[in-house]
């Protein structure tokens, strides 16, 4: 297979893990747009909290189990499990856009979409190694959820702005390293097969994880309170 017929391929692999990616935002969204209208599911999670915490914990569950299993399972397990994983996140998503003003919702996606487009392309085009930097990204993200859980009992909101702005820096540097390694780990010749289709679902999670948690960060930065 010649250069530009590899290329070609690579280009029609990432546009599927783009197109993943985007259902699942859509999920999410539509599922956190309708129950954040719904007054008895708020006052639901608030009278029950640890329901919340429940649905956190089973999101975390399904991604591990996904990102460890997506080979041993069958396209149609793993796209389920992602939809699940989606619609899950959607919950928990509705008590934010209780809490934020719409406007400030659509800034903010607006922003993060725009951040998270440039550094997405600068790692699908870039020819530098950034591996280095994912392995410094990933250092990183291990205290950022560190200082988030000792914040969770300080309440300290210099902590609070730090890990805002830290949280901001590491998952930009982490959607073009993510960009580079999921261009890097597709398999020329897949194209079509239920393998190629697992793979663009991992890439997907991948990249959907890294555009939330910044939409998140940018969020308390550029989010206004209802």
């Amino acid at each position: 297979m010649n250069i530009a017929a590899v290329a070609a391929e690579q280009r029609r692999y990432i546009q599927r893990v783009f197109s993943w990616m985007f259902v699942g935002l859509l999920m999410t969204a539509v599922v956190a747009y309708l129950l954040s209208r719904n007054e008895n599911v708020l006052t639901y999670f608030s009278e029950h909290p640890y329901a919340f915490f429940g649905i956190l914990i089973a999101e975390l569950i399904m991604v591990f189990y996904l990102s460890a299993r997506v080979h041993k399972l069958s396209v149609t397990s793993a796209t389920l499990l992602f939809f699940i994983y989606a619609a899950l996140n959607g919950i928990t998503f509705s008590l934010l856009f209780a809490l934020y003003t719409s406007s400030s919702i659509v800034l903010t996606f607006l922003i993060t979409a725009g951040m998270f487009g440039t550094l997405a392309v600068y790692g699908y085009v870039t020819k530098r190694d950034l591996s280095r930097m994912g392995s410094i990204l990933f250092m990183a993200l291990i205290g950022l959820i560190l200082a988030t859980l000792v914040n969770f009992f300080l309440h300290s909101s210099t902590l609070y702005w730090i890990t805002t702005y830290v949280g901001v820096i590491v998952f930009s540097g982490l959607t073009a390293y993510d960009m580079q390694r999921i261009k890097e780990a597709n398999i020329i010749g897949n194209e079509g097969t239920g393998e190629e289709t697992k793979e663009a679902i991992i890439g997907a999670l991948i990249l959907y994880l890294d555009f939330i948690n910044l939409f998140l960060y940018l969020l308390r930065i550029f989010g206004n309170r209802d």
